[in-house]
């Protein structure tokens, strides 16, 4: 199960009380204050990991605490510090607080760490002749995490127009394959290799839909998975399945990028026109470039494999020599 968003809840630990006592020998009667400082709480810190791939352990473990100060003690000893949590999240992972919705951190690269939580002071002893106090607690937050995949590339298009059968052309991504649409209901990652040493990183988005900018078949959610991605390629159905217009589908689903986000729309994109061994595609192909004569397009067959070299080679070269978007 691919968990992309989830709202959990983290309290660092409370700080540990300061120790009220007295040191008392044969020469010291009345006795000298000698109690230790608490030790501070630990803190809730969030760190990338390349081990995790998504959001889905949240959903079972929603509350996360991090461990209190140790109390302080006689003959001036300070109570030890409480460890920290550290939560690994995957590369991707926008931190927002859940009550005002501002962004807390944007954690993009393995190692990336935020410390949401912090934990509380250790209370003061008296062994300088103050009273001696209890610990601070720590912070308490409701935090969102949102997943954003981060890709070389993002393969975008309506539902059946082949986005599944490519991936599983190209990587060892297996997504299920199906002739009816959103068969794939889940962001897919494949690693495709182009040589030995060339390797492109490639996202699978599930079908979009008219209206999916404003959440209709969760678009909103889907297209999210893309603004991470240096590059699109856009698969249309260059047959016509089931009476479609490639043209209109290749408008229809740019106004969704555009009206989702300008940043977006903004993305290079490869135009993919699929399914070309299947007949009447020739005749779809030509109403298609005489519509964008300014286009470049690929004619390909996810199937057969046509023309999907060429593709993946020119989205290769142009995803390396194009800078990340980096944190928002």
């Amino acid at each position: 199960m691919f968990i992309d968003e989830v709202k959990i809840y983290v309290k660092a630990g409370n700080g540990g009380d300061g120790c009220s006592s007295l040191y008392k020998d044969i020469f010291n009667r009345i006795g000298s204050p000698d109690g230790g400082p608490g030790g501070n709480g630990g803190d809730v810190v969030l760190e990338v990991d390349h081990n995790v791939q998504t959001l889905l352990d949240f959903q079972y473990r929603q509350h996360h605490e991090a461990e209190r100060g140790y109390h302080g003690s006689s003959t001036h000893k300070k109570g030890a510090r409480g460890k920290d949590l550290v939560i690994k999240v995957p590369p991707g992972t926008l931190v927002k607080d859940a009550d005002t919705g501002l962004v807390m951190r944007d954690l993009i690269t393995i190692g990336d760490r935020v410390i949401i939580a912090k934990g509380g002071h250790g209370g003061r002893g008296n062994s300088r002749n103050y009273d001696a106090t209890k610990g601070a607690p720590g912070q308490e937050k409701t935090v969102l995490l949102e997943l954003k995949l981060i890709a070389d590339a993002g393969i975008i298009g309506y539902p059946n127009a082949g986005k599944s059968t490519l991936i599983s052309k190209i990587s060892s991504a297996h997504p299920k394959i199906a002739s009816y649409p959103f068969t794939t209901k889940e962001p897919v990652l494949g690693v495709v290799r182009i040589h030995e040493e060339a390797v492109l990183v490639v996202a699978e988005i599930p079908g979009l839909i008219e209206g999916a900018h404003e959440g209709r078949g969760l678009g909103d959610k889907f297209l999210r998975h893309v603004e991470r991605t240096k590059v699109l390629i856009h698969l249309v159905d260059i047959s016509a399945f089931e009476g479609r217009d490639p043209i209109q589908d290749y408008k229809k689903l740019n106004f969704e990028l555009k009206a989702y986000s300008k940043k977006l729309a903004k993305k290079f994109q490869f135009i993919a026109l699929n399914k070309i061994d299947i007949t009447d595609a020739e005749a779809h192909l030509k109403k298609f470039k005489k519509a964008f004569p300014k286009k470049k397009v690929f004619p390909i067959s996810a199937v057969t494999g046509k023309g999907v070299k060429e593709l993946l080679q020119a989205v290769y070269k142009k995803a390396k020599s194009t800078k990340s978007d980096g944190k928002e």
